[in-house]
This record gives C-alpha cells, sequence and structure tokens, in this order.
C-alpha cells in the first residue's frame, strides 16, 4: 500500500471539498506514493507524536489538526511547528490533516459526540448550501435510459433521502457537422434532426469528476452539450454541527453531571440551568460560538461547544443551556472514530490509535 491508498479512503469518509475555505486539510508533508509502513492516528501533531511514529513504524501519521495552518515562510525549528515538520521530513513521515472537512461529514465529529451522549433522531445542525450540483444534457431518446442508469451508478441523482432522481424533457435537436466532425448520427455537412431527451440530474459536488467522466464515456455524440449548475437547496447530509434528542429527557443538573461522565471531564462552564427538563440537544466539537443562534432556532435545550468566550454566554438570554466542555475534550473521540473506520477498509494492516494525550490545557 502506498499513502494515497489510505487517503482514498480516508476521502470517501470526508471528501476534502467540504472543508472550510479557511482551513488547510490534506497531505502537508510527505509524498503520496510512498510505501506504507503503518498509520498512526492522532488528534494533533507533535513532537512526541512524531516520535511515537518513529517507534511504532508508521511513516503516515492521520491527524485531525493541521500542524500546518498558516504559511511557512522558514523550516528553521524555532517553534513546535517547524520542529515537526522538519522531525517528519527527516525520518520520512507523512502527516495528512481531514479537520473541517471531518467537521462537515455525517458520520464525523459530531456524529461522535452524539453517538457518546447516545442521542438519538440526528440530523445537521447546520446544512451547507451550494453543495448541490445539477448536470444537464441531451442525448438520443434510445440511449436515454442507459445514459441515466450510468450516471446513477456514478452516484448522480441522489438529494436528501433520495435517489435515482432525474427530470427528463423530450424533443428535437438539430446539428450540421463541418467537414472535420465524426457524427455517431446523421452525415457531415447535412442538418441533422435527432429526438432527443434533455435530462437534468443532481449529484453531490465532490463527485463532479466522477459523474463528468461518466457522461462522457457512455454518450455516444463527438461533441456533448451539457451545462452545470448549483442549486440553492442546503445539503442535509454535510454541514456544522448536529442536533438530536435523549431517548428519556433529564432534569439540567442530571445532565451535566451525565456529559462529564460521557465526555471525559471534569469541568463543564455552563449558563444558568433552566427549569425545564433537557431533551433536544446541539452539539458542535471545537470553538462553536458562531452556533449559538442556530441551535437557539433549532430549539435546543443545551448546546455543547468549545471555547466560549465570556460575552458568549450572555447570548443564552435564558432561552437555553449553553456547555462548554473544552475544546480537546469534544474532539477527543474523534482519532477512534478515524482508527475504526480505516481498520475496517483496510483490515490487513497496522493503524495504530495514538497513545500520546495532545491537550495542551491542564486542569488544578
Amino acid at each position: 500500500m502506498i499513502v494515497q491508498d489510505v487517503i482514498n479512503h480516508l476521502e470517501e469518509l470526508a471528501p476534502l471539498t467540504y472543508a472550510e475555505d479557511f482551513d488547510n486539510v490534506g497531505l502537508l508533508v510527505g509524498d503520496k506514493k510512498t510505501k506504507l509502513t503503518g498509520v498512526l492516528v492522532t488528534l494533533d501533531t507533535l513532537e512526541a507524536v512524531i516520535d511515537e511514529a518513529i517507534e511504532t513504524n508508521c511513516n503516515l501519521i492521520v491527524s485531525f489538526h493541521p500542524i500546518i495552518f498558516k504559511g511557512l515562510k522558514k523550516i528553521t525549528g524555532k517553534n513546535y511547528v517547524e520542529r515537526v515538520v522538519l522531525k517528519a521530513i527527516k525520518y520520512d513521515i507523512s502527516i495528512y490533516s481531514i479537520h473541517t472537512a471531518l467537521d462537515n461529514a455525517l458520520q464525523g465529529v459530531n456524529d461522535m459526540i452524539c453517538n457518546q451522549l447516545k442521542l438519538i433522531n440526528k440530523r445537521i445542525l447546520i446544512p451547507q448550501s451550494e453543495t448541490i450540483k445539477k448536470l444537464t444534457t441531451y442525448v438520443p431518446k434510445s440511449e436515454a435510459e442507459a445514459l441515466r442508469a450510468t450516471l446513477f451508478s456514478a452516484g448522480a441523482g441522489s438529494i436528501g433521502n433520495y435517489k435515482d432522481c432525474s427530470f427528463n424533457v423530450e424533443g428535437v435537436g438539430t446539428f450540421n457537422g463541418n467537414e472535420n466532425s465524426n457524427p455517431t448520427l446523421g452525415k457531415k455537412g447535412n442538418i441533422h434532426h435527432e429526438k432527443e431527451t434533455k435530462i437534468s440530474i443532481t449529484y453531490a459536488k465532490h463527485i463532479e469528476s466522477k459523474v463528468l467522466s461518466t457522461l462522457f464515456k457512455t454518450h455516444s455524440y463527438e461533441e456533448v452539450a451539457y451545462e452545470i449548475t448549483t442549486l440553492e437547496n442546503k445539503n442535509q447530509n454535510i454541514g456544522m454541527g448536529m442536533i438530536g434528542e435523549l431517548k428519556t429527557p433529564m432534569p439540567a443538573i442530571s445532565f451535566l453531571k451525565y456529559l462529564k461522565e460521557k465526555m471525559n471531564t471534569d469541568l463543564v462552564r455552563h449558563t444558568a440551568l433552566p427549569d425545564k427538563p433537557i431533551k433536544k440537544i446541539a452539539v458542535l466539537g471545537g470553538s462553536g460560538s458562531f452556533a449559538i443562534q442556530n441551535a437557539k432556532a433549532a430549539g435546543a435545550d443545551v448546546f455543547i461547544t468549545a471555547d466560549l468566550k465570556y460575552h458568549n454566554f450572555f447570548a443564552a438570554e435564558n432561552n437555553i443551556l449553553l456547555a462548554d466542555i473544552g475544546h480537546y475534550e469534544s474532539e477527543q473521540f474523534t482519532k477512534n472514530l478515524l482508527v475504526a473506520y480505516l481498520t475496517k477498509k483496510i483490515s490487513n494492516f497496522a493503524i495504530v490509535l495514538s497513545k500520546t494525550n495532545t491537550n495542551p490545557v491542564k486542569y488544578f
């Protein structure tokens, strides 16, 4: 196996096209063609993690957070980022970061939090927009069914909870090929009328190249007429945060105790406890203050996240319980998710869960 093989599996789970624009995801250090000896999965790539990779004979580190976030103008080892990069290069260790691509994945960071809390009726809290595309093309009527089938098999035609979606209109197409043309129907130099079907079909933007490749391979015309538009629909399977429900409502104080236990933390910073029981819960791993209003609009009784500032807590306005469980704590199970996923995909290869605790925050 090579590094690219692991990347292919990771990007099935969390396509990088859905990562946030500010992020730095993908292969950050190394050559994708490098032959693998082992994969070490971690939340953060620190020097101690590089040492662990060396000890466990792993030459690929899959890290949730990117070690390189801003541009590096020099690599002289003056800070921890530069030292990690230097050491990784010295020992021929590749580093791949998945970060907000996994934040936005349906079975990603926030799904893990929901699973830890045993929530039901889960859905994305802030669905992404402009991630659903529509392909429109024109094909001889006799070939329409076959073309639709191949596009469906390539993953097109899915929207929300529906698949094999398309819209079809029949009409007559005309064309006249010049002396350099090689038409599959009609004769060059003569105008040709063909009964055609106009097919419109949706697809998720991360499979665009696959959909277009399938179109060109399947379509019989020498020149394939097509157009691509972006739909306004929200993608219910991609986005930040999740919201779900407890099977049985809990008093607020009981829920906070439950939260501390399930998320393995001794400290929860929170707003005033409501009198009503906790039933509907919104979660967003990492820094999630931007989603407070979304959680309130969704009718959540509590919003669990991290890195809330003093003034963020005022935004609760006695309408929601805000619970800050810590950045590391909110994402700590992410590496377990990735190890389980990769182990299932690559059952005969060494996928190692890092034992290094990379949490820089200590409590006294």
